[in-house]
Formats: structure tokens, sequence, C-alpha cells
């Protein structure tokens, strides 16, 4: 059988990119092991750290009061207001809500630990020195530009210097990250995009922003001229969300540098694998 153009093409992608890219692929835990405790909360963190993984991606918001917290949800129908935001409560009003409770009752579990939203200081100060971490900032449509510059200022004033690489910031909202660069030009920046967005989309944010670390792409854009693309700018390729064989294959398989899966368990076993059958 005569091999098709388009296998011959990733061929081709695949032999270039690897010329260009030795790096191990990193695992990181989407919002903690939110399959194994709820989303966000030190439960599923401390769950996905049972796991030998590389890093922790969580999702950075603003209370009424001005704390970051973690929650990625633009509602609060998790804690029962469902035409609610972060924004609209206190952070002691927040503290008092069960970040948990709809993951006990999704998941038929009788009881479990209460789970206090927890602010970005406390994340910090628990799990930066035992992993690498990936910060999402949401930034909102409804939220003022002055919200969006003071959850970006706390954000890095809380992060404060980093070394190697240990702590990335990530966000939809480019505008955000054009701001986080005028701080902190240094830090690393990673741009997620939309399945909408094309790989001519994909060029013109790298000519306009060159300071970015890397785009953060939906696994279903994930392709060989793509990788291509970044590895040829020198930028991060970020994956996400993983969790089906074939999508994990995929991430692989492009030897992404950052694999993110709400499974991060099943993502380092079939990582192990394809080293093992490569050796």
């Amino acid at each position: 059988m005569q091999p098709t153009q388009q296998s011959t093409n990733t061929r081709k992608n695949l032999n270039a990119i690897k010329n260009i890219n030795n790096r191990k692929t990193l695992i990181f835990a989407h919002r903690g092991a939110n399959n194994e405790a709820a989303e966000n909360t030190r439960a599923a963190f401390e769950r996905a750290l049972q796991y030998p993984i590389d890093g922790i991606e969580t999702d950075i918001q603003l209370s009424k009061d001005e704390v970051t917290v973690l929650w990625h949800d633009r509602f609060l129908d998790k804690l029962g207001y469902p035409t609610k935001h972060i924004d609209d409560f206190d952070y002691a009003q927040l503290h008092e809500m069960n970040a948990a409770a709809h993951f006990f009752t999704t998941h038929q579990i009788d009881s479990g630990q209460p789970e206090s939203i927890m602010t970005l200081a406390e994340f910090l100060a628990t799990y930066r020195k035992r992993t690498r971490l990936l910060l999402e900032i949401k930034n909102r449509n409804w939220e003022a530009a002055a919200r969006h510059h003071l959850k970006i200022q706390q954000t890095l004033a809380s992060v404060g210097e980093i070394r190697n690489e240990e702590i990335f910031m990530s966000s939809f909202n480019l505008d955000s990250l054009i701001y986080a660069h005028q701080i902190r030009p240094k830090f690393p920046l990673i741009y997620n995009l939309e399945e909408y967005q094309t790989i001519a989309d994909m060029r013109a944010v790298l000519a306009d922003q060159p300071f970015l670390h890397g785009l953060c792409l939906p696994i279903a854009n994930l392709g060989g001229d793509v990788v291509q693309l970044l590895r040829e700018q020198g930028k991060s390729i970020t994956a996400y969300t993983c969790n089906s064989d074939e999508e994990i294959n995929q991430a692989l398989r492009w030897e992404v540098d950052i694999l993110i899966s709400d499974l991060p368990e099943k993502s380092l076993k079939m990582r192990d694998a394809k080293k093992h059958n490569e050796a």
C-alpha cells in the first residue's frame, strides 16, 4: 500500500521536530487530581502528589474584597449560587462555603471532609516547594480592567522571584499577559488558545508578542504544522486537556513540553510505557 501524502508529511514533521526537541513531556494535574477529589482543593492537590507528577495547574480569581483565590468556573453553581460569581462575595464569605460538597454529591459519597476555597497565598506556601505550578489567570469580561490588573499584580507579588521555570502563568486574556510582561519581563507567560483559533492566529500573536514563553493549545488543535512553528521559534508547547488514550498519545507523540490531564496517573503510565517501548 502506498503511503498517503498526509502520512508522509506527518513523518517529515515528526523527524524535523525530534531534531529540535529532546525535552521530556511534563505531566501536570489539571486542578489537581480532580477525578479523585474536588478540583482546586487541598485534597485534589494532595492526591495528585501521591503520583510522581511534574506539576499542578490551577486557576486564579479575585474575591469582592480583592483576595486572590483558587476557582475555575464562571459561576458558583457548585456552591449553590448558580447566578453568582466569585467577585460577588468577600473572602470571609467564600471561606465559609464548602468547595467539596458538590464532588461528594456527584460521586455519591455520603460524607467527606469539607474544603474551604484556598487562597493563592495558601496554595503557594503549601505546594511551590513540592512541584512545578501553572497559574491560570481567569480575567472575566464583566470585570473592570483595574481588577484584571490587580489580579496580575497580586499574583506576581505573591509568587515573587522564581528559578528554573518552576512557576508559569497563563491566561486566555492576551491583554493580561501583556500587562504581566510589563511588570515582570522575564516571567514565563503562556497564552491559552481556544479551539477556533488557527495556525494563522498563532503566527500573528507570536509575531506581535515575541515575549511569550509559549502557547497552550486544545489537544484537538495539536498537529505537525503547529508543533514545527512553535519549535522553530523556540516556544514551549502545552496541551490541554488530555484524558483519553488518543489524546494522551497525541500529546506524547508530538513531545509537548506540558501535558495537562484530569487523569495524571494514567498520563504518567502512558508516558512511561512510551519511553520503555522506545528504549
